[in-house]
């Protein structure tokens, strides 16, 4: 099977940094960043995620003095391994790490909604470590609490996450783990998520992955099922069923929404697919390596051309091109009137991108194909490889090559601060974020804002359809947003809103303390 670039043997997951170089703070254009980045030189198929053996690719990433706001490792690993629906997630942490436990639970509800499955809440404990647990340790109540959740929910499995609160005191929570599997006969799986285990939230993706893989997919009696593809999937609604039923497929969704034995049958399918390569890489890598399970090596199912080539690769593995080539003459037929009718309303329009790096990738390609022009965007977080180092998931060359260069291309972490910098150097007529925290702001700039809450609705040929009608309602509502501009106030003061460099900080760490010392004497101090 080749050299495996995916240790299972280990508990814990190696971070995004040391595996594939990730970088959370750039600016310049799209084709930079991929001269840059070269992805074909650090493809780990050629000695290691450099090309030389190194582990760690480097980047230069800007250094920015100030973080506004972020998520961690343990955040994502809670709304991951505490979404599967007959599993318990034990939170071993101060009860502040369980803050997004209403906010996951609203997404769970309607993920499960989206999926035609009973709607019921999260399955989440926390061990509440106090001032005593810090200094004593709370290992005893860990014990118990893996205990109790046996007797009264009686799941599949129990997923036990660490905080950082926990790795600074030092919980075994391994050793814990192996004790208490054989007593409570089910798996008990340690999750290593500390916040500060890695600087980008994604690596939390990655652990949850980790873990299933590990204690959950199927090892042993292991039957194939050929017409079963595992989609390595968020909440989003369940387009993909509709879109393999011609060739035959059963869709499998990971992680979210998905049942123990559903995780199980992963080894079982003939294929790993995903709506986005930054998710799935990771698992759709290690299925392929240690079971068996080929990934597909496509582009992301976004716009006719992503479409058209990712359906051709599925129906390559599966042994269905001709029956693929048929369907995507038909859908090709289908699509045409509603999709030239788009283009001719939305040519010229100018959009903006703010999600995660290859969901970008994928919205851009669907905005390109409506005709909008795209010069900005915001990723937050960048790849130089992806796990795999699979050509085609080098999505942003993809893009670039496909749709031209993005002249204003910026990795950043979800900061409030920067927006109107970023909104002053490229004019838009609307922007779509994913994570709807900064979509309140962009709004208050005077900028029409869809939050992209369903992360499957530009997905495939209708896929684009969907998008293009949402973003002419969207527009409808410009003058809106243009009268709320008027009447928000703005947290930061006129020095910060006159600056155009969004990276001003990062430049010229410097101003910070020129700016204390000048209000220092404004004040007579």
């Amino acid at each position: 099977m080749g050299k495996r670039t995916i240790n299972l043997d280990m508990t814990e997951c190696e971070n995004r940094e040391m595996r594939l170089g990730t970088i959370i703070a750039w600016d310049g254009s799209a084709k930079e960043l991929i001269e840059q980045s070269g992805y074909e030189s650090r493809s780990q198929k050629k000695g290691g995620c450099c090309g030389n053996g190194s582990k760690a690719c480097k980047l230069c990433e800007l250094n920015s003095p100030m973080n506004q706001q972020t998520m961690c490792a343990n955040a994502i690993v809670e709304c991951q391994a505490g979404n599967i629906t007959d599993c318990i997630l034990i939170q071993h942490s101060p009860i502040g790490c369980s803050a997004d436990n209403a906010h996951f639970n609203l997404a769970f509800k309607k993920g499960l909604r989206r999926r035609h499955k009973p709607v019921q809440n999260l399955q989440i404990y926390n061990t509440n470590l106090l001032e005593n647990d810090m200094v004593f340790g709370a290992s005893d109540k860990l014990r118990r609490t893996i205990r109790e959740v046996k007797e009264r929910h009686n799941p599949k499995a129990i997923f036990v996450s660490m905080a950082c609160a926990t790795a600074i005191i030092g919980e075994d929570i391994d050793s814990i783990c192996d004790e208490l599997e054989p007593e409570v006969g089910i798996p008990v799986i340690p999750l290593h998520c500390e916040g500060f285990r890695s600087k980008h939230w994604s690596t939390g993706f990655d652990i949850a992955q980790h873990g299933v893989l590990r204690q959950v997919v199927k090892r042993e009696n292991i039957q194939k099922q050929p017409d079963l593809i595992n989609i390595v999937a968020l909440w989003g609604t369940d387009y993909f069923t509709e879109i393999l039923k011609p060739l035959g497929l059963r869709v499998n969704y990971m992680i979210d929404t998905a049942s123990f034995d559903e995780l199980a049958q992963a080894s079982e399918a003939v294929a790993t697919a995903t709506f986005c390569h930054t998710l799935g890489s990771y698992m759709a890598t290690a299925l392929e390596e240690h079971f068996g399970v080929p990934q597909i090596d496509a582009p992301q199912p976004y716009g006719v051309a992503g479409t058209d080539a990712w359906l051709r690769a599925i129906g390559k593995v599966v042994g269905k091109e001709e029956e693929t080539e048929a369907y995507i003459q038909r859908e090709h037929e289908r699509i045409a009137p509603k999709l030239q009718e788009l283009r001719e309303k939305l040519r010229g329009v100018k959009g903006f991108v703010m999600t995660g790096s290859a969901y970008a990738h994928g919205l851009i390609s669907v905005l390109r194909e409506l005709e909008i022009e795209v010069d900005g965007s915001v990723v937050f977080h960048h790849d130089p490889v992806y796990d795999g180092g699979h050509e085609n998931s080098n999505t942003l060359k993809t893009l670039v090559d496909s749709y031209g260069n993005i002249p204003n291309y910026t990795v950043s972490k979800t900061q409030p601060y920067q927006l109107n910098a970023l909104f002053k150097r490229v004019h838009t007529d609307f922007v779509i974020i994913r994570h709807q925290g900064l979509a309140p702001e962009a709004a208050k700039l005077g900028i029409p804002s869809l939050a992209m809450g369903d992360e499957h609705y530009p997905v495939g040929y209708d896929g684009i359809i969907r998008t293009g009608e949402t973003l002419l309602d969207i527009l409808s509502r410009k003058k809106f947003n243009q009268v709320l501009s008027r009447h928000a106030r703005s947290p930061y003061n006129d020095w910060w809103r006159a600056q155009t460099d969004p990276f001003l900080l990062a430049h010229q760490p410097e101003i910070l303390n020129e700016r204390v010392n000048l209000n220092k004497k404004r004040k007579g101090k």
